[in-house]
């Protein structure tokens, strides 16, 4: 189980890394061009490089506090805020009936349901 978890974490953590930088980098008209970047268009520039700036470090805390064990807790945390964001992210595709997007937004919020409730419970870091 603990493997699981580390594994489905590096690839959320993956995840959150590419495509906050994707936002922090790439101009905000060119990711209003990418499949199911429409909202991008719909959104100011500040918006767009916040949320960029908040999954690179939503990378960082799903995998670096248990890595280095300072603040393991932060892993699960950091997993429900995910969740969280992806509540989020599936509403603004769903208005957009972005169905492809919504999708991928309930896979990864799966996996960061698995995350926080295996590092809040039975695989916690504390225990």
């Amino acid at each position: 189980m603990n493997l699981a978890l580390w594994i489905v974490a590096g690839v959320l953590g993956a995840v959150m890394f590419f495509g906050g930088v994707t936002k922090l980098v790439v101009p905000k008209a060119k990711l209003a061009q990418a499949p199911a970047g429409g909202w991008t268009g719909d959104a100011s520039v500040g918006f767009v490089k916040t949320l960029g700036a908040l999954e690179v470090l939503a990378a960082v805390g799903i995998i670096v506090p248990a890595v280095v064990d300072v603040a393991p807790v932060m892993v699960p945390v950091t997993a429900v805020c995910w969740v969280l964001l992806m509540v989020g992210a599936m509403t603004t595709h769903l208005r957009r009936h972005e169905r492809a997007a919504v999708v991928a937004n309930v896979v990864y919020l799966a996996m960061a349901v698995f995350v926080a409730w295996g590092r809040f419970g039975p695989e916690s870091f504390t225990g």
